[in-house]
């Protein structure tokens, strides 16, 4: 009863992610580009799920995230250069659900995008080499932070929702305070190999771990204090894939 089965996924390539649920909805990227599957979180008439489509934007859905404080608000990031805020139904509805808003175009695909963990109607997007902090009531940028060498590859929020950290195509990580201002307040050479990174921050603490490539192409985990971020505390190389 775990399983989900009779899903068409696609198979896209982005910086984001490709599945996410909230406490009602599951969404993933269809095969169709622009294209959202929503399945819901629980079963109903015995064990059947139906699986709805939202066709969200005109290119690739790269990225979308639920909101902490509104389970049936989605937010998407696409390629076409958009981010758009959807409401989901309750349950059983027709989907889509009303959009809510578009910000942008920005002048460059969205790579990443993540809803302030402590902070309502707050989202952080990243697009180029830029992120921009919108205030969704207002429908407007509350910072952009843009000192990001290359393309932006992943952001994170800190839980407590004080710093974001973000990792680049220039191989650096950096950690921002959106408040201080537009400019990293740390920096440090990430991985080696500028194919790909993920970052990823450990709840409220001061550590992050991120993904990557070696300059070998071996995929690996690096462990990192904010504290003392002159280098990794932790290196595990996993294996030497493409991917």
């Amino acid at each position: 009863q775990a399983w989900i089965g009779g899903i068409r996924a696609g198979s896209i390539t982005s910086c984001g992610n490709h599945v996410k649920a909230s406490c009602r909805w599951i969404a993933f990227n269809a095969e169709a580009p622009g294209v959202l599957g929503i399945v819901p979180l629980e079963c109903e008439d015995g064990g059947k799920r139906t699986i709805s489509q939202l066709c969200c934007h005109s290119d690739v859905v790269t990225d979308f995230d639920f909101s902490p404080f509104d389970q049936l608000l989605l937010a998407t990031g696409s390629a076409d250069e958009t981010v758009k805020v959807w409401r989901l139904p309750q349950s059983g509805q027709d989907i889509p659900g009303g959009m809510g808003l578009t910000l942008g175009p920005g002048g460059a695909p969205v790579d990443a995008l993540q809803f302030h963990p402590t902070a309502d109607a707050v989202l952080a997007s990243g697009a180029g080499k830029r992120v921009t902090v919108w205030d969704l009531g207002q429908q407007q940028p509350l910072t952009v932070l843009d000192s990001h060498g290359d393309q932006l590859q992943s952001l994170t929020w800190k839980r407590d929702g004080h710093l974001l950290g973000t990792s680049c195509k220039d191989k650096k990580l950096r950690i921002f305070d959106p408040r201080a201002g537009p400019a990293a307040s740390q920096s440090v050479p990430g991985h080696d190999n500028n194919k790909d990174s993920r970052l990823l921050w450990m709840g409220s603490s001061d550590c992050l771990i991120s993904v990557g490539f070696s300059q070998m192409r071996e995929r690996e985990v690096k462990l990192w204090d904010t504290r003392r971020l002159s280098g990794a505390m932790l290196t595990v190389a996993l294996d030497t894939s493409p991917g």
